[in-house]
């Protein structure tokens, strides 16, 4: 069954007709047909073989080229067809201007001979090169470790779902994006937003590799991005007062917990309280400021500092750590691990992780009035719609705003003759 490719293989100037494909008679043992590619060029028609793309060639469209219907099969199937026409007329319009420009040069080009890179994975190797060499100045060692990660789960799906070690640059289409995600959620175990924030990572390898004329098409073209709505956890003033005034014999334990109920009270994330040295305690007016930068986003972040974090770091000024730091920080792993020690023994049946800590400084200040965008100012954020996020409205915020609106409509319970006491 052939295809006329009217709508997909539309001449585009004279001397370039455009891409055809058709569906072939074979039959796989699935009963799907591959599509195979034609590509005209100053009125001459080269094969180029199969698209490795199967179809049901009853519904296959002859006029279009395409498959007819919006299954997911079919928008699948009509994504990659697209994406390797966009990419043959790529290399059409890069090069012609060249009169000697022939089909088999054309060929030569979309199969990766002439081509410094003819599959992803090296484009990634060389994207993940480039983070390597930027660590340090613009780029923070989480990001090399997010995007090395990624290139181990995409080499993963490849085998896991193709039984194949890499992909060819013209094969990466939609429908292999559309695999990967589906991949993640299920095989790699993502939740839901995880999954959703490594698919922008890799499309952002694949902008690199575009950028750099390595990929010619858009392997995310019409990719939509949608992160839910989390639920982030706090603790209330009476959890945090149960964990900070809890006598802990155990050395380790007492330093997390200290560590903890500072960061409760600073909103600093791991990290920053991790690379905080005696030079980040800043007095101005006879106030005490902590004055830092987020290693995450690089974005100067001032803290007043309140009584209780004045206190911890009291508590471990007699003695000097490690590079000049002002606590003796354990990693992280290790910290979480103690926190959740701590939880048991203060009775707190909430996940005890150090970062509920920086959720809970953010609750209690916007559930205490703080305005967001000194909240935003103090986390250290560069768009106030994360700050937003925390913005929940607590029992106590709603019993506290309810007593003050109580105190304004006396007059009404006197009218009626009640009495508010």
């Amino acid at each position: 069954t052939y295809g006329s490719g009217a709508g997909h293989g539309k001449p585009t100037t004279e001397r370039w007709q455009g891409t055809h494909c058709r569906a072939y008679n074979y039959e796989n043992k699935e009963g799907k047909s591959p599509v195979m590619l034609r590509v005209f060029l100053n009125g001459e028609m080269a094969n180029f073989g199969s698209t490795k793309i199967f179809v049901d060639k009853t519904v296959w469209n002859n006029a279009t080229s395409r498959l007819k219907g919006r299954t997911a099969e079919a928008l699948s199937a009509n994504a990659a067809l697209d994406s390797i026409s966009a990419t043959l007329n790529n290399i059409y319009h890069k090069f012609e201007d060249d009169s000697s420009l022939s089909l088999e040069k054309i060929r030569s080009y979309f199969v990766g001979k002439d081509r410094e890179y003819t599959t992803f994975l090296p484009v990634f190797d060389r994207f993940n090169e480039d983070i390597r060499q930027r660590v340090g100045h613009t780029i923070s060692k989480d990001s090399l470790q997010k995007y090395s990660v990624l290139r181990r789960h995409f080499a993963e799906f490849l085998i896991h779902k193709y039984g194949r070690k890499d992909v060819g640059l013209t094969e990466f289409t939609p429908s292999v994006v559309q695999d990967f995600e589906l991949y993640l959620s299920t095989v790699a175990g993502c939740a839901y937003n995880t999954s959703v924030k490594k698919m922008k990572a890799l499309k952002t390898v694949t902008i690199y590799a575009q950028k750099r004329g390595y990929l010619l098409h858009d392997p995310f073209l019409n990719h939509r991005f949608h992160l839910e709505p989390v639920n982030r956890g706090f603790l209330t003033d009476e959890e945090i007062m149960k964990i900070a005034n809890k006598e802990i014999a155990i050395q380790r334990l007492e330093l997390v917990r200290d560590v903890f109920i500072f960061s409760c009270f600073t909103g600093l994330a791991y990290i920053d309280v991790s690379n905080l040295t005696p030079d980040n305690i800043v007095t101005l007016d006879d106030k005490q400021w902590i004055m830092t930068k987020r290693q995450k986003t690089n974005v100067e972040t001032n803290v007043l500092l309140l009584d209780i974090p004045k206190s911890i770091i009291a508590k471990y000024s007699h003695k000097t750590y490690r590079d000049g730091k002002l606590f003796p920080i354990l990693t992280n792993q290790k910290t979480n691990a103690y926190l959740k020690e701590i939880a048991d023994i203060c009775g707190i049946k909430k996940n005890l992780t150090f970062h509920l800590a920086r959720h809970t400084f953010a609750t209690m200040s916007l559930s205490k009035g703080v305005p967001m965008e000194s909240v935003s100012k103090m986390l250290g954020h560069t768009n106030i719609k994360t700050t937003q996020i925390y913005a929940r409205i607590t029992n106590k915020k709603i019993e506290h705003d309810m007593e003050q609106l109580a105190g304004k409509l006396d007059k009404f319970n006197v009218a009626m003759g009640i009495n508010s006491k």
